[in-house]
């Protein structure tokens, strides 16, 4: 044990009993009285018995004895703290059990001795993040593997042993080969839907089938009936299907697949009414924003990804970080836009002749970026830019490895999960 003392014994009527979980301790009052704030050190100046028992579990007036249900490993550290003065911690208990059992005897954690406060903290710390991490990855929106909690909600519906297996076969791709089969196809559709998307935006595909169906129009029919299918079918095999359409990644399927027919909509409502309705005038604008969403189909990636569903959940757990790295982003463009402008304002020649426009240039010289379409002329400018990259560089590397951190230690704690289930 921690900071054994020896110490003298003194006269009977100076002793307090003690017995902490069946460990009886005879201690000096003038010792206790040292801390009188603590539990101990309030009891033994209590006047009556009502007020003894508000503080010990039990009293006995015959013996004069106090009695304590806690830890006896724990107090006798905290008694240690009484005849020393210092406070050191077990390591081999849990630091949250510790730190329940020395905040009943009215002692703080910083009251630790520095020996053991900074491994003491860190290692509090550390778990507070692994139970937060675990609750995080319980209740996680990017989970594809079934939740076991859900399994039992099937039980009574109509249809449960179908939906059931739907439902594992479509959200866990370890529940069977048919599962992995699925999850195969699912990606493979999702990249040929992508490299379609792509290829149909060049110019040479783009206007040779502007006036008929194309080839690269009956795969992305395709591809959009298969995630069509596949959504309708992980609706209906779901236990919650409300909780399942407000689950981010199912909403990143809506507007992956939505925006496909609503297009359809407003093409055919455009070829029916022709010139005689004017309020479709400017359809096609709406159409080509619509198009637009298609995008979202890469992030169907993320459903079939460990990557990609680690990068969502670092964000989702470093929104502080990143909202701290917005902040420092925006207060450095808003001062180096505005330092550059009344340095760069008397040159002519220069392009830096708004605020506005400072900020463009604020932004891609504190991310590094620098495109080079506008720059300074002046020296005192060159001066300005200079230091606006080395804060730009400070600004964005600080937040980024804490980010970084958070990353790994999800990838990694997660993936070796993923491979012992393969095998």
């Amino acid at each position: 044990m921690y900071g054994q003392v020896l110490h003298h014994q003194g006269r009977e009527e100076d002793l307090v009993n003690l017995n902490v979980g069946g460990i009886q301790h005879k201690v000096e009052r003038c010792i206790l009285l040292r801390f009188p704030n603590t539990r101990v050190g309030q009891l033994i100046q209590c006047c009556s018995d009502a007020a003894i028992l508000e503080l010990c579990d039990d009293y006995s007036p015959a013996e004069q004895e106090y009695y304590f249900d806690r830890s006896p490993q724990v107090f006798h550290c905290v008694l240690n703290f009484y005849r020393t003065g210092h406070f050191h911690a077990l390591e081999e208990l849990c630091v949250f059990c510790f730190s329940q059992e020395i905040e009943y005897w009215g002692i703080g954690e910083l009251d630790l001795e520095a020996c053991c406060l900074e491994w003491f903290l860190e290692r509090k710390d550390e778990r507070e993040q692994n139970a937060c991490g675990r609750s995080s990855n319980a209740g996680s929106t990017g989970e594809i593997s079934v939740v076991g909690s859900d399994l039992w909600r099937f039980e009574g519906t109509w249809c449960s042993d179908v939906r059931k297996l739907m439902w594992q076969t479509l959200e866990d791709p370890n529940h069977s080969k048919c599962s992995k089969g699925v999850a195969a196809v699912s990606v493979l559709v999702i990249l040929i839907s992508i490299v379609a998307m792509c290829v149909h935006s060049m110019p040479e595909f783009r206007y040779a089938t502007d006036s008929e169906h194309s080839v690269l129009d009956s795969l992305e029919l395709i591809c959009i009936t298969f995630f069509s299918v596949e959504f309708a079918l992980r609706v209906i095999a779901a236990p919650r299907p409300l909780k399942f359409l407000g689950n981010p990644l199912n909403m990143i399927d809506v507007a992956s697949i939505l925006p496909f027919y609503v297009t359809l909509a407003f093409e055919s409502l455009d070829e029916d009414d022709g010139e005689e309705n004017q309020s479709l005038v400017n359809m096609g604008k709406v159409v080509q924003v619509l198009r637009l969403m298609r995008a979202f189909r890469v992030l169907k990636l993320a459903r079939h990804s460990e990557g990609v569903r680690a990068f969502g959940e670092t964000l989702k757990s470093c929104q502080c970080e990143v909202g701290l790295l917005i902040l420092f982003i925006t207060v450095g463009m808003s001062f180096f836009s505005t330092f550059i402008y009344y340095t760069e304002k008397e040159d002519a020649s220069s392009k830096l002749s708004s605020i506005p426009i400072c900020w463009w240039w604020a932004i891609i010289s504190m991310t590094t970026v620098g495109y080079g379409d506008v720059y300074p002329q002046t020296a005192a400018g060159r001066i300005v830019a200079t230091l606006c990259i080395l804060c730009g560089l400070l600004v964005v590397s600080l937040p980024i490895t804490i980010i970084m951190n958070k990353f790994s230690k999800y990838f990694d704690k997660n993936t070796p999960k993923r491979r012992l289930s393969a095998a």
